[in-house]
Formats: C-alpha cells, structure tokens, sequence
C-alpha cells in the first residue's frame, strides 16, 4: 500500500523493525491498511494490528489483545486505562526475527478472535470512580453537575480520567476549577 510505503521511507526510527513487522502481518493473510497515521492491518475490515515506534521500542499493537491468551507471557497493557488494546515491545530487528514464529501465533489467534466475533467488554463511564472533589464541586454547583451529567459518556470518561491522574487533592481541585467553563459549555477535554 501506498501509504504504509511513503510512512516507512519517512520514519527514522524502528524503520527495519517496522519492514520485518510488516512483511510478518502481510505473510499471515491481514489485509494492509493505513489508520491513526500508522500501518493497520485488517481481516475483513476489522482491526487486527497496528504497527507503531515509540522513543524506546517499536510495538505490534493488538486492538483485542486483552481477549488473546499471551501464552509467552508477553502483552503489555501500554496504560493502566487501556481496556481492550495490548503491545508486543521489540527493541531491535534481531528480537523481532527470533520471535517470529511467537507473533505469527499471536497474529493468528487475533485473527481467530475476529472469525468468532468476540468484543471486549468495555468499563462502563458509570463504573469510573469520581473523585471526592467532584463530588463536593457537584454539591456546591448543581449546574455544573448538570452540565458534566448532559456531556457524552466519552466526554465524561475523559474528565474523570484527567482528574483522577492528579495524585493530590489540591491538583485534581485545579483541574475541576480550571475544567468548568467547558463542562457547562458542554465541551471536551480535548475540545
């Protein structure tokens, strides 16, 4: 695909890491594609693996991976509020090669998971935990809790993880104060 060529001539790093993982997806049957600015590769339109380099490693991200059996043991949960999605890491072209054999394995049980149809069963924005000082800026404004409550469940989900990272009270107090005029506007966090 054209895309996933002019993306590997412009990368500077992972550039032969992401060629082998290529040429692996491609040997397994996925059907190459381009999306979030990475090679994804696809059985029947559904997604399977993504390839992408980070700073530290290059990674084959499955999209279900949480629903793979990691046999060897070697999925990673790239962030602790990652649902679905989980990383084999690679930090040279000669791990890549000799576990070959172990990420066609994995490509093919991932392939399996898409045959059968399986979903992963996502947290729900009610289960999330709201912070205490939600709770209190909610009791002090009903406004604002009526505008964070009309927000879209993703929106929701986006404010309570950006609040709840905050490791102090003051901190997350900030973010509450800082996040109300787009709450009421009825905007994102990343709006």
């Amino acid at each position: 695909m054209e895309k996933v060529d002019k993306y590997l001539e412009k990368i500077k790093n992972w550039k032969e890491e992401s060629k082998l993982l290529r040429s692996i997806c491609l040997e397994c049957g996925l059907t190459e594609d381009f999306k979030w600015m990475h090679p994804c590769y696809t059985y029947k339109g559904d997604n399977v693996v993504l390839i992408h380099g980070f700073k530290e490693y290059c990674a084959l991200l499955f999209h279900k991976g949480v629903l793979l059996k990691d046999t060897n043991g070697i999925l990673i949960q790239q962030t602790e509020n990652v649902q679905s999605a989980r990383q084999i890491r690679f930090k040279s072209l000669h791990e890549i090669t000799e576990l070959k054999p172990i990420i066609k394995t994995y490509i093919f049980e991932a392939i399996e998971v898409e045959k059968a149809g399986l979903e992963v069963k996502m947290k729900k924005t009610s289960e999330y935990e709201k912070p205490q000082e939600l709770l209190n800026t909610f009791d002090k404004d009903p406004k604002f809790k009526t505008a964070f409550n009309e927000l879209t469940p993703g929106r929701q989900r986006g404010y309570l993880l950006y609040f709840s990272q905050a490791k102090q009270s003051k901190t997350r107090q900030s973010r509450i104060d800082n996040s109300i005029p787009n709450i009421i506007a009825g905007k994102g966090l990343n709006d």
